[in-house]
């Protein structure tokens, strides 16, 4: 009997490429039409046409935010804390949008710090551009805009909300029942300014100019809103002053600066009149910018492995690779390398001792074997590298591992690895199924099986991040997409290296036990750790649907494993249990099956007096304002580096020093997407979890490694 059927890897091959369509599209929401309200804040999308939709003409669209008393969104910079809101619009062809026209700003301060943003209503307008290539649809003499929102909603606790709306404009009439608040919204638009303004740095401090204010604003004291982020200290005190009609301005600079703009945007408002007036200008930087402040990571092994492998020749002016890509694709591959210790790796070992065994006495075939499976490794990688690059480009929140951020995907998988622990313990083979034409095709094609192998490897693996792969993930999604799906090939490559040099090596081939009998007691072996991913692939989905979803996703399975059983009999009694198997699992898949895909409420804040606290965007600075250090642990259910670390933070000693030192313990929790927490790990270089941070008031934040061990953590807390 053949062990592992080829149309088992086939199975295998169709669901890895699936898992694609199910994790964008499994937690789309359902369009709710213009209007979206909640608690704390009712958005709306509005249109002004009012001469029509056609070449040339003005139409404006937008997203209509009315906040509830004391909440407020964000602007384009949010100053200490906070997101922007942003707008992903689906459009027409012929049809592109502009950029938001963000209204003046209003600053709202929490302690010590000071955040830039909106309360009560605020329009964000949209200016959209019709060109000559819009052609209306002959059935529908409307135009259908769809738009995707994300935006923050903050008061003394910060929400991230987000909606879908969509909207129907008419070609040839008019659309202008918003007029109104498109006008005052464009009205309070900043006016440019014609005069020059300049930046200098003197020290820590940037020495502001700006001439071509109106005169009738000489002498008052005016509101300050850089547009760009982190380069300024938002909450520090700041002077200003007016030397005949410029006016000046001495900022401190930010001890974490991330930018370097040779021009810097600025915002300056006043009132005059009993009106709020704005106004916006360049300032052209004279002089030369101070070095970037980096994060800190106590994690320098890529770096070292570069230094380590430059020869004498090796300098930045002689490489076609900029320093911090090589740098990435050392980590890269020596994650990929360490990925094969990882627990998400263990349930293929099955197939890759068998596939070994297999070809004991077959030196050629066991060549093969492995170039085909690295072949499959290597390109599974690009694969999902791809996918994940697209979807981002689309406008997806996504980091690595995304796909089990889905409770579709993650139900899949569930019945993946089922399926596959009952066809290893031998309750059915695939050859029950199939035709024998199919199952020939593993005989005449053992380089595919040895492929699709690799597939699998790469579909359990891919939720881990090994030591030295976060740091290069992250690189890898600020490069160009040839550079970042290199990183993702050299891990493919570091997965597969050891398996492929392996089967290339002679002296491997001899020490392996030839075929016997006892394969096939390994291979029922081998059933239980599937059957043990299955498990904790049940507690992922618990975390994400709830409790009704865990118990509908495993009535499900002992339904699944019935059909599958059923067909295994002989005579009149397959065809009456085959019926009912399956007739008791279409019923409950009608019946309960909504609940495995049902998203369970979101995690309530813990309780003052509990160790760990939830994160929220915002909550870092906020415990930072009182001098409290921080340590945040960046986290999710279906990460098994993430469970194993927890054993490290539950160590004795580590938490006496955490209480010593009196620091906050914060978990961002990324089992269900969350945009506020991919964006939060971008800001810190990563893409992926685990990751753990420490804060401290006038440092920079220091990522810790994937893998913590005691000694790590005791010894970044006896810094602080």
């Amino acid at each position: 009997m053949m062990n592992l059927k080829f149309s088992y890897r086939l199975l295998v091959a169709t669901f890895f490429i699936a898992i694609g369509a199910l994790s964008a599209g499994a937690n789309a929401q359902n369009i709710s039409k213009s209007v979206l309200g909640t608690d704390q804040i009712r958005a709306e999308l509005l249109a002004h046409a009012p001469d029509g939709v056609g070449a040339g003409k003005t139409v404006w669209v937008g997203l209509q935010l009315t906040h509830q008393p004391g909440w407020h969104s964000y602007w384009k910079n949010s100053g200490d804390s906070g997101l922007p809101t942003t707008l992903q619009w689906t459009l027409p062809p012929g049809v592109t949008a502009g950029d938001i026209a963000w209204p003046l700003p209003l600053k709202f301060t929490l302690g010590n710090l000071v955040n830039y943003g909106y309360g009560g209503t605020v329009l964000l307008p949209v200016p959209l551009t019709i060109t000559p290539d819009f052609k209306p649809s002959l059935l529908n003499s409307d135009m259908e805009l769809k738009l995707k929102a994300s935006w923050l909603v903050c008061r003394e606790v910060c929400i991230p909300e987000d909606g879908e709306f969509a909207l129907s404009l008419p070609v040839r009439g008019s659309t202008a029942l918003n007029a109104a608040a498109f006008d005052a919204s464009l009205k309070s638009q900043p006016t440019p300014l014609l005069g020059e303004s300049r930046v200098e740095l003197e020290g820590n401090t940037l020495k502001l100019s700006v001439a071509g204010l109106p005169s009738a604003l000489q002498g008052q004291t005016l509101e300050f809103f850089p547009e760009l982020s982190g380069v300024i200290e938002t909450s520090a005190k700041w002077t200003q002053n007016w030397q005949g009609a410029v006016w000046t301005a001495n900022v401190p600079l930010s001890g974490q600066r991330s930018q370097s703009p040779t021009l810097m945007p600025l915002v300056l408002a006043a009132d005059s009149k009993g009106q709020r007036l704005g106004f916006v200008t360049q300032a052209k930087m004279v002089g030369t910018w101070p070095p970037v402040v980096a994060i800190q990571d106590l994690s320098p092994a890529p770096a070292t492995a570069l230094k380590a492998n430059a020869g004498p020749g090796a300098s930045a002016g002689g490489s076609a690779l900029p320093l911090s890509l090589w740098a990435a694709l050392a980590g890269a591959l020596l994650g990929g390398l360490i990925l094969n210790l990882m627990p998400c790796v263990f349930p293929v070992l099955a197939i890759k001792v068998m596939s070994f065994t297999k070809h004991a006495d077959d030196r050629r075939g066991h060549r093969i074997s492995g170039l085909a499976y690295s072949a499959g490794v290597l390109l599974s990688f690009v694969a999902l590298g791809a996918l994940m690059l697209g979807l981002r480009s689309m406008g997806e929140q996504l980091g690595w591992g995304f796909q089990l951020q889905s409770p579709a995907v993650v139900a899949a998988l569930a019945v993946l690895f089922t399926v596959m622990g009952l066809n290893l313990a031998g309750v059915f083979h695939f050859g029950q199924f199939l035709p024998s034409r199919v199952l020939l095709l593993e005989s005449k094609n053992p380089a595919a099986n040895a492929f699709l192998s690799g597939v699998l490897a790469v579909a359990v693996a891919s939720p881990c991040t090994a030591p030295f792969m976060g740091a290069s993930l992250g690189l890898g999604l600020s490069l160009p997409a040839p550079q970042a799906l290199l990183i993702f090939a050299t891990i493919g490559i570091g997965m597969a290296l050891p398996y492929l040099a392996a089967s290339l090596s002679p002296a491997v081939t001899r020490r392996l036990p030839r075929p016997g009998t006892w394969m096939d007691t390994f291979r029922r072996a081998m059933a239980f750790p599937m059957f043990a991913t299955v498990v904790w692939l049940v507690w992922v989905l618990g975390q994400q649907s709830g409790i009704d979803g865990a118990g509908a996703l495993l009535a499900l399975l002992v339904a699944l494993s019935l059909v599958l059983w059923s067909f295994t009999l002989k005579g009149r009694s397959r065809v009456i249990l085959a019926t009912f198997s399956i007739a008791l699992f279409g019923l409950l898949t009608g019946a309960i099956g909504p609940n495995v895909l049902k998203a369970a409420e979101a995690t309530k804040v813990a309780a003052s007096g509990e160790r760990w606290q939830a994160w929220a965007p915002g909550r870092v600075e906020q415990v930072l304002a009182t001098g409290v250090p921080v340590f945040v642990d960046f986290t999710a259910a279906w990460c098994v580096s993430c469970q194993y670390n927890k054993i490290t933070l539950a160590d004795a000693g580590v938490l006496a020093d955490l209480d010593a030192k009196k620091v906050t313990l914060l978990r961002a929790d990324w089992t269900r997407r969350d945009p506020a927490i991919t964006a939060a790990l971008s800001q810190l270089g990563r893409n992926g979890v685990p990751v753990y941070v420490i804060y401290k008031n006038g440092s920079a934040p220091v990522v810790l490694s994937e893998i913590l061990s005691v000694q790590e953590v005791r010894s970044a807390l006896a810094s602080l």
